[in-house]
């Protein structure tokens, strides 16, 4: 039989082109096929902090950036319908309430809250500057530094259904929640795809805590109840038990992030003290934008500023309010109202969370009064940022 030869030249050709059109033909295909690296069109931003350490302060830092939807402490719903259980238990539903505000489903709240309902209906609505202008409420515009007090009067009876078409139509939805007391609770969240989740980190000196924790002892006392398990039971914290672990879980928080953090958090936690907040306005807030992929607009710079240089530390019934106030002098206040004995029992149950955040320990009420001796301490190069965290230091 003969045989018919084919000159290699031919050959090679052929399996050149017969490669290229597979290529090309897979090429095509891939671009109509769902890319799982690209990353959500919304950034999301969770300040994780605890109660009375600024963290509403900084809420209202985004909340009034027109770029923004900001919610405040949305958990709030899970934790006044299961009061019952304890913080542990309730991180389960706290982490797939925020997932849902993160990605704009309000039907979350269903669970939580009555059927027929306005914007009225959700905690602290009246703080996000989203739900008081279009398309949530026609009163204000976006670019509009709002107050909670007008927005009260004029967006209350607008529709709940109006949360999730706003949410929609902004590129940062930002949540702040103190209801998390370990990182790793939120690892599903940092690692979900459909999620571009960064955290921002707010502490504040645990002394300074307490001072402001005592202004608002029975507004607290539910959630005091739930963080140390009494089955629904009311506490006041006079023993420093709530502080106790509000400070473990500070140290749990910035220990997870920087002591051998796994790769997904890289670059999406942010360590922030409120001291160098008050003390650095622009400059703190310049950082945690950038962090954010937000810009300062000046409008927001003016705001920022008359809101931080007010005329002393505010009013006891202020203590849930952002008004304009001396911030420096808010944030030192403790020195000279709480008692020396009272200061030594903080430093005992937290002692381990003061040194960690960078905060001097007092010996003495003579060093406690004396205003001219800084207690918080420069802060070190390594400290607030995951990827300039350095394991040989």
């Amino acid at each position: 039989m003969a045989r018919i030869r084919i000159p290699s030249t031919i050959v090679i050709i052929f399996v050149t082109v017969q490669t290229g059109f597979l290529l090309f033909m897979y090429a095509r295909y891939s671009s109509f096929m769902p890319q799982s690296e690209e990353k959500p069109s919304q950034v999301h931003i969770l300040i994780l902090s605890s109660w009375r350490s600024g963290s509403s302060f900084v809420g209202q830092l985004f909340s009034q950036h027109p770029s923004v939807f900001y919610l405040m402490e949305p958990a709030w719903h899970v934790w006044v319908k299961m009061y019952q259980n304890n913080a542990k238990v309730l991180h389960m539903a706290v982490r797939d309430l925020v997932r849902s505000v993160f990605l704009c489903d309000m039907s979350v709240f269903d669970a939580y809250m009555p059927w027929k309902r306005n914007l009225s209906d959700l905690f602290q609505w009246a703080a996000s500057r989203a739900l008081c202008s279009a398309p949530a409420c026609d009163s204000f515009q976006r670019t509009d530094i709002t107050s909670e007090m007008a927005c009260k009067t004029l967006c209350g009876r607008y529709p709940f259904s109006k949360v999730e078409e706003a949410c929609k139509t902004y590129s940062h939805v930002v949540i702040k929640e103190v209801r998390f007391f370990d990182l790793k609770v939120l690892y599903p969240l940092l690692t979900d795809q459909s999620l571009n989740l960064k955290i921002i980190h707010l502490v504040r000196d645990p002394r300074a805590v307490v001072k402001s924790r005592e202004q608002s002892v029975k507004a607290l006392a539910r959630d005091n109840g739930i963080v140390l398990s009494t089955n629904g039971t009311k506490v006041e914290d006079s023993k420093y038990k709530v502080m106790q672990e509000v400070c473990r879980s500070h140290v749990q928080i910035y220990e997870t992030a920087t002591l051998k953090p796994p790769n997904f958090l890289k670059d999406r936690y942010l360590m922030v003290r409120f001291e160098d907040l008050v003390r650095d306005p622009l400059s703190e807030i310049s950082e945690m934008y950038k962090f954010a992929d937000l810009s300062l607009t000046p409008r927001l710079k003016s705001w920022i500023y008359n809101i931080t240089h007010g005329q002393g530390p505010g009013k006891k019934k202020e203590a849930f309010k952002i008004t304009s106030r001396d911030a420096v002098s808010v944030s030192q206040a403790w020195r000279n109202v709480l008692s020396f004995q009272k200061v030594k029992k903080i430093q005992e149950v937290c002692k381990g969370a003061i040194n960690i955040l960078g905060y001097q320990l007092v010996d003495s009420e003579k060093e406690q009064r004396d205003l001219t001796l800084d207690l918080v301490l420069p802060r070190r190069q390594n400290q607030f940022s995951w990827s300039s965290f350095n394991p040989k230091h």
